[in-house]
């Protein structure tokens, strides 16, 4: 059985994710593919050449008088250990003052391959590790597709009795920024999929609002609740 996430619905007014650069500037960086191989060294040059400013600025006024932690997804693939949010995290360590969080760490390896929106939904990442309570987080990850691996990690820390002001990546799909769903796309959702809902409740923990945005517009895109339950267990078969 695969292992379900902790999620948890989206507060109203929920930040955008802060990203650093667009995806051109970071995938075309020299030392881009050797960062995303595991080389600290190439992955504090990519860092250094494409932290935004302005997104340290707007991360700073996020936190207000708080000193949040830096909470990095230290995801271990099956090509090594992925230390780029790490290293986005000591970079804004030394900007912005703030602790970097060592202790949460991401549980299972996931790898998305063939048919990757499914798959994203269906092999989720779970994280382990202790969390302060009533201390503030801000997450960070290099990258952003439909959100998921932010939201799962927002909900570790929010069982174990932290808070979550906001997440930054260093890059990713400007319409993934957004990761509460609003209520007229679970509406939607729920018209299509309301047979599907607690299935998915079942199967992963959550109900549908606590899908991100492009989670839930990409399952409402389907007409058919049957072909989204089979593509999934299809993805968990693999």
């Amino acid at each position: 059985m695969h292992p379900k996430p902790a999620r948890f619905p989206w507060e109203e007014g929920f930040p955008p994710v802060l990203v650093h650069a667009q995806k051109s500037e970071v995938t075309t960086h020299p030392w881009f593919t050797a960062a995303r191989s595991g080389d600290v060294d190439a992955a504090a040059l990519l860092v250094a050449d494409t932290c935004c400013g302005q997104v340290v600025d707007r991360l700073a006024q996020l936190a207000g008088s708080e000193a949040p932690v830096l909470a990095g997804v230290h995801a271990q693939k099956r090509d090594g250990l992925n230390v780029l949010p790490d290293v986005l995290a000591q970079g804004l360590q030394q900007l912005l003052g703030w602790q970097v969080d060592t202790e949460i760490v991401q549980a299972n390896i996931v790898e998305h391959v063939d048919d990757p929106a499914f798959l994203h939904l269906a092999r989720q990442a779970v994280f382990d590790g202790t969390v302060e309570p009533g201390r503030a987080y801000v997450l960070v990850d290099d990258f952003i597709r439909q959100g998921g691996t932010l939201a799962n990690l927002r909900g570790h820390i929010m069982r174990q009795g932290g808070r979550v002001l906001g997440a930054t990546v260093l890059t990713g799909n400007a319409s993934s920024a957004v990761l509460r769903p609003g209520a007229a796309l679970l509406r939607e959702l729920r018209d299509k999929h309301g047979s599907l809902e607690n299935w998915w409740e079942e199967n992963f923990g959550y109900r549908f609002d606590c899908f991100t945005a492009v989670e839930a517009g990409f399952v409402a895109a389907h007409r058919d609740s049957d072909h989204v339950r089979a593509r999934i267990e299809a993805a968990w078969r693999a």
